[in-house]
C-alpha cells in the first residue's frame, strides 16, 4: 500500500508539472490518475480473493476513493474561502496548490482501502458470529 500510495503522490505531481493547465484537461488528468489509483487499491486488496471478492473490492475501492475524493474537495473549498484566494489554484504558485496535489491522492488511497476495510471487518465479523452459532447449535 506504501508503494501504490508513493506512486500515486509522484503521478499527480509528475500530472501537475508537465500536464494541461486548461480549465477541463488538467482536472481531468487528475480525476484519471485519482480512477487508476482506486483500481490500483482494488487490485491490491483483492489479490487472492475468488472473482466475486474482486468485484467486490473493485466497486468498494471506487466508490470509497469518490466518497474521499469529495469530502477533500469540499475541505479545500473551505480553506479556499477561508485565506481569501483569490484567482485559479491551478495557475497560481500558492503553496495550497503543491498541498492539494499531495493531499489528494493520499485521500484517495485512504478512502479506497478505508472502505475495503470496513467492509472486511464487518463481513468477518458476521460470518465468525454464523460460526459461532453453528458450533452452539450442533453442541460443539
Amino acid at each position: 500500500m506504501k508503494t501504490i500510495t508513493l506512486l500515486a503522490v509522484a503521478a499527480i505531481l509528475l500530472a501537475d508539472v508537465f500536464g494541461s493547465k486548461s480549465s477541463v484537461g488538467g482536472p481531468m488528468t487528475d480525476l484519471l490518475v485519482s480512477f487508476i489509483i482506486m483500481l490500483a487499491v482494488g487490485f491490491y486488496e483483492a489479490w487472492g480473493r475468488g472473482p466475486l471478492g474482486w468485484i467486490v473490492n473493485v466497486a468498494l475501492a471506487v466508490i470509497g476513493g469518490l466518497v474521499a475524493l469529495s469530502l477533500m474537495s469540499m475541505a479545500l473549498e473551505t480553506v479556499m474561502t477561508a485565506i481569501h484566494f483569490q484567482g485559479k489554484l491551478a495557475t497560481s504558485d500558492h503553496p495550497l496548490r503543491y498541498i492539494a496535489d499531495v493531499a489528494m491522492p493520499i485521500s484517495t488511497v485512504l478512502g479506497s482501502w478505508i472502505a475495503i476495510t470496513i467492509v472486511h471487518w464487518v463481513t468477518s465479523g458476521i460470518a465468525a458470529m454464523l460460526a459461532n452459532k453453528a458450533n452452539v447449535s450442533s453442541g460443539l
